[in-house]
């Protein structure tokens, strides 16, 4: 039973008349804990009977673990996750940038969503920053409460607001995706080999990891289901469940230095291990693309290796962009100039591309979350399924988007010849 006990202060190594109060309880091991500072005995027998009660009740948390750094726990709390390189590094990167210099030597139970708040409108990074920053917070508070460092999250189910504009150049609509002309005219600069990471993502929404790692043995593969009395069939690009996506992210040695690293790894939802439906026009070029290449992987380098990101985009940015011409010296190739075709455009606005065109032709919601790789919401998302007459309604939708800008362009081919 809880009971109280004096606590003498001493002044110069010699006990004084002062005393104060300390709160003495059993804890769930059988040993006794303690709290000083009560300025009487009966706070202090009133708390220790409340640490006694909830022991009995399985909701105690003992007050020394609550009183652990943030950032003590949160490197606990990294060191038994289990996420996709890429989130390791994501997550490694807010840490340190941003949290960390704020929260690393706050004790758990001393955090609140009023301080969590207020410091988020201090940031000067993009609104989406701050709020994987804050995300990332209330994760780590949750592992908090499942080890029963604390009692509560206080930053569970809260929305920030009152943020501040965001710095980050907000990208107008008509810039976050390209017209089919303008994948074409991309493509065609870029050459068949380049060009055919460029006008494949436009017309499968295929992410950049999945284009990287796709496999030569999963391109074209047929896709067959049974319809009106038939068989129906397309070929289709697979995304690999277990090696389905190129990922780089930084390591860390043990000695703490870091490293890029290239790795094979699953998709990152079940939604993405998926067959995307190409249409015939890609296929045809598709199959000219694996007849010229020696090589395992479909999208890669002149020499056969994966792409680093980096090394990637020296070659879209003047494409898109637009360059100055360069006269040829020692060392150095002569470059015709480049007037801009679409400045800023990335492989994800060209995934956006995409999905976009998948609702400017009509393609049904339940196919198009599928051919993106995303989980079609609700109920919904269990009972509907894609049938192959909406497989080829886009399938005829997006070919003769690519007709289009052919006839638009005056070409007879996406390639010159």
């Amino acid at each position: 039973m809880a009971y109280a006990e004096k606590v003498y202060k001493v002044r110069n190594g010699v006990k004084t008349k002062q005393f104060t109060w300390r709160a003495v309880y059993k804890k769930p091991d059988g040993k006794m804990g303690t709290r000083p500072g009560f300025p009487t005995a009966r706070l202090a027998k009133e708390w220790g009977a409340e640490q006694e009660a909830a022991i009995r009740a399985a909701s105690w948390i003992d007050p020394a673990l609550s009183r652990k750094k943030f950032g003590d726990f949160a490197k606990e709390w990294l060191a038994v996750q289990s996420p996709r390189g890429r989130t390791t590094m994501n997550r490694l990167e807010r840490l340190e940038r941003h949290i960390l210099p704020r929260w690393e030597h706050t004790p758990l139970a001393a955090i609140t969503w009023f301080d969590v708040e207020a410091w988020a409108r201090t940031l000067e990074c993009a609104r989406s920053t701050t709020k994987d920053c804050v995300g990332l917070m209330a994760r780590i508070m949750n592992g908090a409460v499942d080890a029963r460092q604390v009692a509560a999250n206080p930053l569970a189910g809260r929305r920030l607001t009152g943020l501040p504009p965001d710095p980050a150049p907000q990208i107008p609509d008509e810039d976050s995706w390209a017209t089919p002309e303008v994948v074409l005219q991309l493509s065609r600069r870029l050459g068949p080999w380049l060009g055919m990471h460029t006008l494949t993502t436009a017309f499968t929404g295929l992410r950049w990891g999945e284009l990287a790692g796709l496999h030569r043995d999963n391109t074209l593969v047929p896709r067959r289901q049974r319809h009106d009395g038939s068989v129906f069939t397309c070929p289709t690009l697979r995304v690999d469940p277990t090696v389905g996506n190129l990922a780089e992210y930084d390591v860390r040695d043990e000695d703490g230095k870091r490293r890029t690293v290239r790795i094979l790894e699953p998709p990152k939802n079940p939604q993405s291990a998926r067959s995307v439906d190409v249409p015939p026009f890609l296929a045809e070029l598709l199959e000219q693309h694996l007849a010229m290449s020696p090589f395992e992987y479909t999208f890669c380098t002149v020499t056969g290796k994966w792409w680093w990101r980096s090394d990637w985009f020296r070659y879209l940015r003047p494409a898109a962009d637009g360059r100055e011409a360069r006269p040829k010296a020692r060392g150095t190739a002569l470059k015709e100039e480049w007037a801009p075709i679409m400045p800023g455009l990335t492989m994800r606005r060209l995934r956006h591309t995409q999905d976009t065109w998948q609702e400017q032709i009509g393609v049904r919601p339940v196919l198009g979350y599928e051919q993106m790789g995303h989980k079609y919401p609700g109920i919904k998302g269990t009972y509907r399924h894609p049938t192959p007459a909406m497989r080829q309604e886009r399938l005829d939708g997006l070919q003769q988007l690519f007709e289009r800008a052919l006839r638009n362009l005056g070409w007879e081919s996406v390639w010159e010849s």
